[in-house]
């Protein structure tokens, strides 16, 4: 079964490099839905069993255009727990900011997340977004025999995915993060881990999108 993931559209807040997280959500550029329909027409052929999106706004708008693309229509099935990474009382905060009053915690963000302690702004650990995440994706495999697309946010799909690969923490950065309206393609024959990575932040359908802003 191959299970393919994306990231949703650029928004305001991702311009403003502002933090949305679990709760924090703003809406999509208007760009972002030009880039939406090109990743919707590249996987227009892929007869997906379901897709399954995060309750975010941002994410569900993403979740509907790309549906809307698809030559066989499919079902879209949200769940809370494929929300972004919590970050507490500092969702919404600027990152210029953020760097200064919490500058280990951001560093490890980015960097090292076996390091990564966010207990100073109430925040959600790494394993409590590994847990929910991997609950509501081996349970879509379990259900569907079919391929699946979630959709979802950087953060945590970016350290889900390579948890599903079989990479440690300290690792789950070490291949960066993912890309507005990338798409990542992971298989299992067998439902264990480590799932075989196929494709990892291809963005190369999205190369049209400067000719349609022209």
């Amino acid at each position: 079964m191959k299970i393919y993931f994306t990231r949703h559209g650029k928004t305001q807040w991702n311009k403003e490099h502002r933090l949305q997280g679990m709760h924090g959500d703003s809406p999509l550029l208007p760009e972002s839905y030009q880039a939406i329909h090109l990743l919707g027409k590249y996987l227009e052929d892929v007869s997906f069993t379901k897709i399954y999106s995060s309750t975010l706004q941002r994410a569900k708008d993403t979740a509907q255009g790309i549906e809307n693309e698809l030559k066989q229509s499919t079902e879209i099935i949200y769940d809370p727990n494929l929300r972004e990474i919590g970050f507490g009382k500092i969702e919404g905060h600027n990152f210029d900011h953020l760097a200064h009053d919490y500058k280990e915690q951001m560093y490890d963000l980015r960097h090292q997340l076996d390091q990564y302690d966010p207990s100073a702004y109430q925040g959600e650990t790494v394993d409590q977004v590994i847990e929910r995440m991997t609950e509501t994706i081996f349970k879509a495999i379990e259900e569907n025999k079919g391929p699946l697309l979630f959709v979802g946010h950087g953060a945590s799909l970016t350290m889900t995915i390579q948890h599903l690969i079989g990479k440690s923490p300290n690792q789950y950065r070490a291949m960066g993060g993912l890309d507005n309206n990338s798409l990542t393609v992971l298989e299992t024959q067998n439902e264990t881990l480590p799932f075989q990575l196929v494709k990892w932040n291809d963005s190369h359908f999205l190369s049209d999108l400067e000719k349609i802003k022209a």
